[in-house]
């Protein structure tokens, strides 16, 4: 299984705390798209016809490509590769942008998940982050997707400054109201050179409350395990048979191509990168050039990955496979750098019988553990 990751470099407007690549300028738009049709052409053979079971347009803002568009991008996929039957096909999309027309309109593409940008269900914290949407817009759009969309998720942000827990509760129960099926919510955190940062660092904006935040994100655990929600990422939470396939498959360590500026592509052993600048892109797949860095991962770096990503799931770090890949060596320092963690009960380790009847031992994080997972992950990581 492997999954296409389309980047959509667009956004009508720059949220303050975001540091993902994108332009507020349309002009290069249908340059843009072409570029995408050609490099998934260029790089059809780079997965060695593995099937293509998830196509993710993630941004930016993908909803502001327009139906036809994303059809020929879709098209040009099946054309170029061996999709499965039934791909996920998840197309990120701001409020504002779903209108009635723009949601019917979308039912008549391949599109079968919307991730939607909620982000916030009330207009004070969107205007504090410069959203594009107003709260009535979040709420009109989610009350005509959920009548043609069966998988939505929804983003969430939580440990906004002087944000309550009731004020937290009240975005949890409205979107619970809409009866999504997935949720993916994040700590607001202050990447460097945003404007986030800038305003902080200024005394213009009250900075991040680590206390406030795990308080939020405790009472989102509760809260969603309490509606049948299964909490399978630190960020994600899913009904059962709507986890996302094509993030998971991230966690999991399985292949992926990252299409357009900025995106990353993974292959086991490898990993590559895009030129984040949009002209670059343009003028090298222009030119039949690939625009993209590409670094040989050591043992070592996938050895740090798959702990970094495995503590992060539900499924945890299996030492049957830190075994089998990397060593005994490993297992043992494994074991030795997480005795202080089960020691503090951040950390445990559990056995399960696989499909072969084989016994898995796994390290998993226990709940206490969960927000400070990246914090003990790189202190498990070989130096």
């Amino acid at each position: 299984m492997s999954g296409i990751y389309i980047h959509i470099p667009f956004c009508k407007q720059a949220c303050y705390y975001c540091d993902f690549h994108f332009s507020t300028s349309l002009k290069k738009k249908d340059e843009l798209v072409q570029a995408l049709i050609k490099e998934l052409e260029l790089r059809k053979k780079e997965l060695n016809n593995q099937t293509i079971e998830t196509i993710y347009f993630g941004g930016g803002t993908p909803s502001l490509l327009t139906n036809e568009e994303l059809s020929v991008l879709i098209s040009t996929v099946y054309k170029n590769y061996q999709v499965g039957n039934n791909p996920e096909i998840s197309l990120e999309a701001n409020p504002d942008d779903l209108s009635y027309k723009r949601i019917i309109e979308l039912t008549n593409t391949q599109i079968n998940r919307l991730s939607i940008g909620i982000q916030s269900f009330f207009d004070d914290d969107l205007k504090s982050m410069n959203r594009a949407h107003s709260s009535g817009e979040a709420k009109n759009s989610l009350s005509v997707a959920t009548k043609h969309f069966d998988n939505i998720t929804i983003d969430l942000i939580y440990g906004i400054p002087n944000m309550s827990l009731e004020k937290w509760n009240t975005n949890l129960e409205m979107a619970f109201s809409f009866g999504v099926n997935h949720i993916s919510s994040y700590a607001l955190t202050v990447e460097p050179k945003t404007a986030l940062d800038s305003f902080i660092n200024s005394g213009k904006y009250p900075p991040i409350d680590e206390a406030l935040a795990l308080k939020h994100f405790n009472h989102l655990v509760k809260k969603t395990n309490d509606k049948g929600f299964v909490h399978y990422e630190i960020s994600n939470f899913g009904k059962p048979n709507f986890f996302s396939k094509h993030n998971t498959s991230y966690w999991q360590g399985k292949s992926y191509i990252g299409i357009g500026p900025s995106a990353h592509s993974f292959n086991q052993n490898k990993r590559s990168w895009n030129v984040a600048n949009n002209a670059k892109y343009i003028k090298s797949i222009q030119n039949n050039e690939l625009p993209n860095t590409v670094e040989t991962l050591s043992k070592k770096d996938q050895y740090n990955e798959y702990v970094m990503t495995g503590l992060r799931t539900i499924w945890g770090v299996s030492l049957n496979k830190i075994q089998n890949d990397f060593g005994n060596e490993s297992l043992k320092y494994l074991n030795k750098t997480a005795k202080k963690f089960i020691n503090n009960g951040l950390l445990v380790t559990s056995s399960e019988i696989d499909e072969n009847h084989n016994n898995i031992e796994k390290l998993i994080t226990t709940q206490k553990g969960k927000f400070l997972v990246d914090g003990i992950a790189s202190e498990l990581f070989m130096i």
